[in-house]
């Protein structure tokens, strides 16, 4: 999983007793990750698509951005793998990867981020509209759809920052334009800024917003067309569990690029401790896919219904049918 040779590169022999231990820690949580974690975030994000996907029509604007969610979700339960058991840095690795493939994942990862971090945002403040403004179908579902499809063309174009700073870090002795792009902390200083600064900032604009309405509570709130009131409590868990889960990634990666733009050399202690917080930040990043589903699958109202009403579509036979009618009581149990 994890190696102490980064660590242990600076010869000093003070380090030596603390590598072993800090890095079984992080090796047993990374196996654990692999073996619980992935596969529950690639089951419950299917089902998760899969339920909403199957009657689109009962789809409301917070299952909207849940399913998107969720397909970020399962790509990064796929990356896990390669990231957790193959990197070129690790004593255990089941394989390694050339930088192409390093950089593929490194784009795919970023646009994960950036995909669940303005999806959470953007929940927020429609469930602000829908709350301030309802029936105003400014946050309805085919809105919601089409700016979702803006968000992963979005997270696209700010990505390709990475590759472009990768191919400049390459050809930059023979195209005079790349001079200056040669190192990647800038890139990630761009996603720091748009991936974690913009949607901090909008949805803590959107929470304030919310708590004012919430104090200000009409006889409108008893509207049946209002959304259920279990969102609040998705809406509000969803917005700390994918906050605390992304904080320290992009926290390693504003230590990284302050040291370099201040000109520091980053070797030896500090070096150790970038490098392994770097590896802690990554785990929990990853382990966002697997928590995110689960707290719609207990939170949300409207969750066990659907569920019931996919397994009613599925083409079986009596006993087949009563097979997956058990399956499913032990999934709502």
């Amino acid at each position: 999983m994890w190696s102490c040779s980064p660590l242990n590169g600076t010869g000093r022999g003070e380090d030596q007793p603390l590598c072993p231990h800090s890095h079984l820690v992080l090796s047993v949580f990374s196996l654990l990750y692999l073996v619980v974690g992935v596969p529950v975030g690639l089951g419950y994000n299917a089902l998760l698509v899969l339920v909403n996907l199957q009657d689109q029509s009962s789809m409301t604007m917070p299952d909207v951005y849940f399913v998107n969610m969720a397909v970020a979700g399962l790509v990064l339960s796929t990356l896990a793998p390669a990231y957790l058991l193959g990197p070129s840095s690790s004593g255990w690795a089941l394989w390694g990867f050339s930088s192409e493939a390093h950089v593929t994942l490194l784009v795919l990862f970023n646009v994960c981020s950036l995909v669940t971090m303005y999806s959470t945002a953007l929940l927020s403040l429609d469930y602000y509209i829908e709350r301030a403004l309802p029936r105003t179908y400014m946050s309805s579902v085919y809105n919601s759809r089409h700016v979702c499809g803006f968000v992963w063309g979005g997270a696209l174009l700010t990505s390709f920052s990475s590759l472009l700073f990768y191919i400049c870090a390459h050809v930059a002795a023979r195209v005079a334009e790349c001079a200056k792009m040669q190192h990647t902390e800038a890139a990630d200083a761009i996603m720091v800024l748009i991936g974690y600064l913009v949607p901090g900032v909008a949805v803590l604009y959107a929470l304030v917003l919310i708590s004012r309405v919430h104090k200000e509570d009409t006889p409108l709130d008893q509207d049946s067309g209002r959304l259920d009131a279990s969102v609040h409590r998705l809406l509000v868990a969803t917005v700390c569990t994918q906050f605390g889960l992304w904080t320290p990634h992009y926290l390693t990666l504003l230590g990284h690029t302050s040291l370099a733009f201040r000109g520091e050399p980053v070797d030896g202690q500090p070096l150790a401790i970038l490098l392994f917080a770097k590896d802690v930040s990554r785990c929990l990043a990853f382990s966002s896919s697997s928590v995110t589903p689960l707290l719609y699958r207990y939170i949300s109202g409207s969750f066990p219904s659907k569920l019931r009403r996919l397994v009613k579509k599925m083409p079986c036979g009596r006993q087949g049918c009563s097979e997956d009618q058990a399956g499913v009581q032990q999934v709502l149990a």
